[in-house]
């Protein structure tokens, strides 16, 4: 769980506002019973409250934190405004995908110029995003929770070797640099090194999960 960009998405949002924790690290791939009982579906992240209450998904989990811990907001109090983020967030899940797809057809030899085209276009529609709206982040010039729950893919774009996808998409590529300056991600971040290696036991089918421990 240390290296999934959806429980890092909680972990964000976590840092960000500043809310007091624990976390506990299960084996994705090996999952102990008491999680299972716990969240019958097995997804992380996975919050439980101080009252035994559970709370899963990504999005549904980091929309939770924000609305019980009130202080420094991360969604917008306009409900319109909070849909469009929700709106972005569901275009920006057919994207994710292509993160893993690409490096495991490159490891299997197989030709992911098709796949590798397709990113790059989604690339320049959310650079295109950016520059109608004239702003450093994709909700305003301040970090809020949409750019957050896109970020942990952007932060393993040179882990998956695709940074280059980022030509023709300046407003994108200068976005994750602003986000790179950001406290709370330099807070919940892995080194390049140390997600290199990680991915590589993962490619293999065998991902450490304790690697760097």
């Amino acid at each position: 769980m240390r290296f999934c960009p959806f429980a890092q998405r909680a972990r964000l949002v976590l840092n960000a506002k500043g809310i007091k924790h624990d976390i506990v690290n299960i084996n994705l791939k090996d999952k102990p019973d008491w999680f299972l009982e716990k969240n019958p579906l097995g997804l992380v992240p996975t919050l439980e409250t101080t009252a035994g209450q559970v709370i899963y998904d990504s999005p549904i989990t980091c929309e939770y934190l924000d609305e019980v811990y009130s202080e420094k907001k991360l969604l917008p109090s306009d409900p319109f405004e909070k849909a469009q983020q929700k709106m972005m967030l569901e275009n920006y899940s057919k994207i994710t995908p292509y993160f893993y797809k690409i490096p495991i057809g490159k490891k299997k030899g197989e030709d992911i110029s098709g796949m590798e085209a397709e990113l790059k276009k989604k690339f320049v529609e959310l650079n295109a995003d950016l520059v109608n709206k004239k702003t450093k982040y994709f909700a305003g010039n301040s970090v809020t929770m949409i750019d957050y729950l896109m970020w942990p893919w952007f932060e393993r774009l040179e882990v998956f070797e695709l940074t280059h996808l980022l030509e023709g998409a300046p407003e994108l590529k200068k976005w994750t640099e602003t986000m790179l300056e950001d406290p709370t991600v330099k807070a919940t971040m892995h080194s390049v090194d140390t997600y290199k290696v990680y991915y590589n036991t993962f490619l293999e089918g065998n991902p450490n999960f304790d690697y760097g421990l």
